[in-house]
């Protein structure tokens, strides 16, 4: 079937047992577009927009699908079109904080196996990013995979590799080049039928360069990087899933310039193993790592064994984790009193009848 090769496995199968008994089908979102999605399915490609009681009883934006998402259909195949009844339970979800004041998740990511973190070998090059964005893919539920683009441009990339072995502890790095067709074999193994790879990074980071290459065609535009800073503009505008001919698929991003945590408590500690098995070996049980004697951060700040810029982001992270903590539970308030509003309007409309 095709959906073997869009990522079907025994976990969707399981949840989508109860819809297919009342003959309903099942697609996988490829690309959203406000809230109309294209969405692959068994029969092939249809536009599909979600059913109104699907809308009335959705509460955030979570709620709605997003690209990599399985959704549950009823399918017009005579007009290309479909409705979208349900949202099967994702196995991982890369997701952020909006964009601007307002606490809103965005989900980047659906139901993938593999992140490539990607940054260049060049102006993008950023182990202080690196770290943010390992946070947030252990969070989501898949594997990292750091790939470091243009390694045609660096002269150092020994020393590169090694900075980013320093924050990203077993995750597993590839220094590539499109343009020398370098590196790229090893990326292979990534891409199996079935299998899915979301690539994450910066705008100019060489993203829609590698897809085209993965693609075998110039499915995404490319544009210059601009000369002063090397950094390019956004060629990626949208989010979109492609099959690749050689099996597996590609989540293509727009580049993000502002990444912010959406939930992230477990993965800190993750990613920031290093500083939290030294904060165990400090005098005093509640030290705050600042003036206490004997305090083992500190004393490898001073050695030189730990990186003061490093700490400094987890400070930043925590710091910032909290925060979104504390406005979340104002927003889980909030959405808890206009799911009982919906409710209770349903109630006394049905009253009314």
């Amino acid at each position: 079937m095709k959906r073997n090769q869009l990522g079907w496995n025994e976990f969707l199968n399981s949840a989508f047992t109860e819809y297919e008994v009342q003959g309903y089908t099942v697609g996988r979102v490829m690309l959203e577009h406000k809230r109309l999605y294209r969405v692959e399915t068994d029969h092939g490609e249809c536009l599909a927009e979600v059913a109104g009681k699907y809308r009335f009883e959705a509460v955030t934006r979570e709620d709605y699908p997003a690209v990599g998402d399985w959704v549950v259909l009823s399918e017009r195949q005579e007009e290309g079109k479909a409705t979208i009844h349900a949202l099967l339970p994702r196995f991982s979800k890369f997701s952020r904080k909006a964009a601007g004041l307002t606490t809103e998740e965005q989900i980047v990511a659906a139901n993938v196996d593999t992140v490539f973190l990607v940054q260049s070998l060049n102006y993008d090059f950023n182990p202080r990013r690196l770290e943010r964005y390992l946070v947030m893919a252990w969070e989501s539920g898949s594997n990292p995979v750091v790939v470091l683009t243009k390694s045609d441009l660096c002269e150092d990339i020994p020393e590169k590799i090694a900075e980013m072995e320093a924050v990203a502890f077993g995750v597993p790095i590839h220094a590539v080049s499109v343009k020398d067709e370098t590196g790229l074999e090893e990326l292979a193994s990534y891409f199996t039928v079935g299998k899915t790879v979301a690539l994450l990074g910066s705008s100019g980071a060489g993203k829609s360069t590698l897809t085209n290459y993965l693609l075998g065609e110039e499915k995404q535009l490319i544009q210059k990087v601009r000369s002063d800073d090397d950094k390019g503009k956004h060629t990626t505008t949208y989010r979109e899933l492609y099959m690749l001919p050689t099996g597996g698929l590609v989540l293509d991003t727009p580049g993000m310039r502002e990444l912010q945590l959406w939930e992230a408590d477990g993965a800190i500690s993750h990613s920031f193993q290093d500083i939290e098995e030294l904060a165990e070996q400090c005098y005093f049980r509640d030290c705050k790592h600042g003036n206490e004697p004997k305090c083992a951060v500190q004393g490898a700040i001073n050695e030189g064994t730990l990186d003061a810029g490093r700490y400094q982001s987890y400070v930043k992270l925590q710091r910032e984790l909290a925060f979104l903590e504390r406005k979340n539970d104002k927003r889980a308030q909030l959405a808890e009193k206009e799911k009982w509003k919906k409710i209770t309007s349903g109630v006394r409309g049905g009253k009314k009848k």
